[in-house]
């Protein structure tokens, strides 16, 4: 290989910038004059125009090809491995070494033999062009490559606009065949030789001609034709390649079935560009000509290696790669519009460094495909999973069971295939979500927790019918009624600790009841939870077992967030993007708050755990020491199933449904088993590969005051109808029950008292039983009343309460409890004496004291008061 010939002196400098003006008055009468002849300007004008014309060209940055990262372990150590590439024109950037010297001076020998003795424009060529052009040709060349390097960067700079209308008009004036455009051309390419050394021009040139169809730049057209590297190419592919440069379409290599340029007649419109091109490097004595008979021999047989582009190389982190790119478009961070957002995103060269972790990506893609096929026979199958580290708002994985393809034609392609991602919203490449089930129930929890309601209060399960009058959001009500039923016919009395374990739809529409619709759209609004079709969440009764639509993503990001003791993160894919020049470029950040307050997370954490250890998601629990929270969800029918949850560490939402139809999943079976199940099969290994990995602390123990029951002021009740008796209670949050009639000299029905006793303390949501007079005892109308004698039951031991009704019962008016001086060894709230004693004879209305043993503390002091005792 001989070097390449480098001039000797500034001659090339002086007749290119000296030259070329001389010849200015030459073009105006040979090659210009054609363009010029009918305005009459004479040639000292032509020189004026030429010297004014633009001369400087800025080389900017060439588009490029960007490329999407991933992390992946290998070799023990967590590493960045591309998973894509984008671009607008397929093309590797490469230096000077890394180009073969046999490329460099094919392109000299078919394209500018003279390149290093001008100074960016030819004038001999100039001439035999002008000359041509006057004897009636098309208006010819004579470009040097330098000119051509002046107009494939003209070109690019065209392509790299923002919208496609500047694009078109500004790739029409650096492409359209006219004299003033070669001028233009000409006079920037003197300019650019002022600048640049010939070898960075010759490189730039390299760099940027387009090879055929979308492959731009040597490096990538040494790839996609043959396989190698720009560096490795031998005198035939270098001859081959760079006489595609001179016709990009005509001559390329990638059209076997071409009748002129094909496999079937060796390339033949390519070899005879090609032996031309060898043999001008012969000429030049660039190459010897044992290698020039080795290469003109040389059969042209292409190794085509396609440069996959886009989501589709991703494999099953196709969906995931599909959200990055709809975070670009969707991210004013990127740019004004989404057009040049995108624009930019595939032309810049960026390596875009996300958040996913393909070994968690693989267990989760494993898991979906054990268990949900990709297609069925009349079921629209849809299943997903997502998981949000908590803290960072960090995707980890995004996996779905389908093949992604974004070609337009999935659907043809085959059931498997989609571009339809199941685990974001509308606007980044999903669908219009599903509906939530008993997983959106957290909500109504939290609600419930904030507006000062406990884990231990008792709610009324049993299925019945709700008056929707009695619900209201934000001072608006409803109208009508619904029957609510339980999944397992609950019914009776359940704590809410109970009833989110075992997800009892009635305890949550009673708590539902009791609170504001519009908080608890709040709770799940803060948590970052949103339709997954865009607007804002209904809050209508309905809502409370789950009838907004969201995405799988929403979902887990809220999970984190009550798993990181409240504060949220907005979930993010990109964790760095890095520019061609090494530079970082600014990329959206995650928005962490404090969703919900601490101790209300802590303590709706405390619920969701007793849901997977002994609830209706116990089914999902790896049981591997770490602790979980958990919720179920099941849709009208069964339509739609999920189990969300997480560990301190990360959240995970499984989805397992429908994308469209009705079709009930507990009717269906899978290889793996039922199909309403199928969700706690995938969970479960999916989160034992994130304990595995990134580990977890066992979630902190709720305040107190969540837990237990609160007691609040039972209504004195007595003297009412049985009717205005249950009203009142029921007002006071209490539950009712009839205890029948007990003797009593009141009218018949009128309530004589209840248990516990009105104006004593008891849980918000208990039970309160209510007495009623039979009359038995009551005087003629007519006869005056006396007060009676009774005997004093004996109620030592009693508790309180219980003591302070068979006292009324047996008819004495006045009660008062006081703490016992010595409580004997008795149980806090248990009576040791009264006063009078126990069978004593005395008038009804005689006083009777109550002496209650009371609780004391390590101090040795009380520390109840013996009327919350009663």
């Amino acid at each position: 290989m001989s070097a390449l010939k480098r001039p000797s002196g500034r001659l090339g400098a002086v007749l290119s910038f000296v030259g070329i003006s001389a010849l200015a008055g030459l073009l105006a009468t040979v090659a210009v004059t054609p363009a010029i002849a009918l305005t009459g300007l004479a040639a000292n004008n032509t020189i004026g125009m030429f010297e004014n014309l633009p001369s400087y060209l800025k080389i900017g940055n060439l588009p490029e090809r960007t490329t999407i990262y991933a992390h992946r372990t290998v070799d023990g150590t967590d590493q960045n491995v591309p998973i894509a590439s984008f671009y607008a024109e397929n093309r590797v950037n490469v230096g000077w070494d890394q180009v073969s010297e046999y490329a460099k001076e094919a392109a000299l020998a078919g394209e500018d033999p003279r390149f290093y003795e001008h100074g960016g424009v030819d004038p001999i060529g100039v001439i035999r062009a002008a000359v041509s052009n006057v004897l009636g040709s098309d208006v010819q060349g004579a470009s040097t490559i330098t000119q051509q390097y002046v107009k494939n960067m003209l070109v690019a700079q065209a392509t790299g606009l923002a919208t496609e209308a500047e694009r078109d008009a500004a790739y029409e004036e650096a492409t359209k065949v006219s004299v003033d455009r070669k001028l233009k051309e000409m006079r920037l390419a003197i300019g650019l030789e002022k600048v640049y050394s010939k070898d960075e021009i010759l490189l730039g040139y390299l760099n940027i001609a387009l090879f055929g169809g979308r492959v731009y730049g040597i490096q990538a057209a040494s790839q996609y034709y043959y396989g190698v590297n720009a560096s490795d190419l031998t005198v035939p592919q270098a001859a081959s390649l760079l006489a595609i440069v001179n016709n990009p379409e005509k001559f390329r290599l990638d059209k076997p079935d071409n009748p002129e340029n094909g496999a079937a007649n060796g390339y033949a419109a390519n070899k005879v560009r090609r032996d031309y091109i060898l043999a001008k490097m012969l000429e030049e004595q660039m190459i010897t000509q044992e290698e020039y008979d080795v290469a003109l021999a040389t059969p042209i047989e292409p190794n085509i290696q396609p440069a996959a582009s886009g989501c589709t190389m991703a494999g099953n982190a196709g969906f995931f790669c599909d959200y990055v790119v709809n975070v670009i478009r969707n991210d004013p961070v990127f740019g004004e519009t989404a057009e040049e957002r995108y624009s930019n995103f595939i032309r810049g060269g960026f390596d875009v460094y996300t958040t996913l972790d393909l070994d968690l990506q693989d267990t989760a893609q494993a898991a979906i495909d054990e268990n949900v096929p990709k297609s069925m026979e009349d079921v629209d199958i849809a299943s997903a999973a997502t998981a949000v580290e908590a803290g960072t708002g960090k995707i980890k994985v995004m996996a779905q069971n389908k093949d992604f393809n974004d070609s337009g034609n999935a659907a043809e392609l085959g059931p498997n295939f989609s571009a339809i991602n199941y685990s974001s919203d509308t606007s980044y490449g999903g669908s219009q979500g599903f509906q939530a089930a008993s997983t959106y129930k957290v909500f109504t929890l939290i609600a419930w927790l904030r507006a000062g309601h406990t884990l231990g209060e008792m709610l009324n399960v049993s299925e019945r019918e709700y008056d929707l009058s009695t619900f209201k959001a934000c001072d608006n009500s409803f109208g009508g009624t619904e029957y609510i039923e339980n999944d397992q016919n609950e019914s009776g009395r359940r704590s809410v600790l109970q009833s989110t374990a075992h997800s009892i739809n009635g305890a949550f529409m009673s708590m539902g009841q009791q609170l504001d619709q519009c908080d608890i759209r709040k709770a799940a609004e803060d948590l970052m939870v949103h339709p997954a079709g865009g607007g804002k969440l209904n809050n209508f009764p309905s809502d409370i077992l789950g009838t907004n639509s969201v995405s799988p993503l929403t979902m887990a990001t809220a999970y984190a967030g009550i798993a990181n003791d409240g504060m949220v993160c907005s979930p993010i894919a990109i964790e760095r993007m890095v520019k061609p020049d090494g530079t970082d470029a600014q990329i959206p950040v995650s928005e962490c708050r404090q969703g919900i307050e601490p101790e209300v997370a802590v303590a709706a954490a405390h619920a969701l755990k007793s849901v997977i250890t002994e609830g209706s998601a116990t089914a999902s629990n790896p049981y591997n020491g770490t602790e979980h929270i958990a919720k179920t969800g099941t849709t009208n029918s069964a339509t739609q199933t999920w189990t969300t949850g997480a560990s301190t560490k990360m959240g995970l939402s499984v989805l397992v449904g429908q994308a469209t139809g009705d079709a009930n999943l507990r009717r269906i079976s899978l290889d793996s088993g039922n199909a309403a199940t199928a969700r706690h099969r995938i969970w479960k290994p999916i989160m034992a590969a994130v304990d595995e990995r990134y580990g977890g602390e066992d979630f902190p123990t709720p305040e107190s005051r969540f837990l237990r029951g609160v007691n609040v002021t039972v209504p004195d009740v007595a003297g009412m109808s049985l009717e205005e008796a249950q009203s009142t209670l029921e007002d006071a949050g209490f539950e009712f029950a009839d205890g029948g009639p007990q003797s009593s000299s009141l009218p018949a029905g009128t309530v004589i008292g209840s248990d516990p006793a009105g104006g004593s303390g008891a849980p918000r949501g208990s039970t309160v039983t209510v007495f009623t007079s039979d009359g038995s005892q009551q005087e003629d109308e007519e006869s005056e009343e006396e007060v009676t004698d009774a005997r004093v039951p004996d109620v030592v031991g009693q508790r309180a309460i219980a003591a302070g009704n068979q006292l009324q019962r047996a008819g004495f008016t006045e009660i008062e409890f006081q703490w016992a001086d010595d409580p004997g060894g008795r149980q806090a709230c248990t009576v040791t004496a009264t006063d009078p004693g126990a069978g004593t004879t005395t008038p009804t209305d005689t006083p009777i004291t109550v002496f209650v043993a009371g609780a004391v503390n390590a101090n040795g002091q009380q520390v109840l008061d013996p009327q919350m005792c009663a």
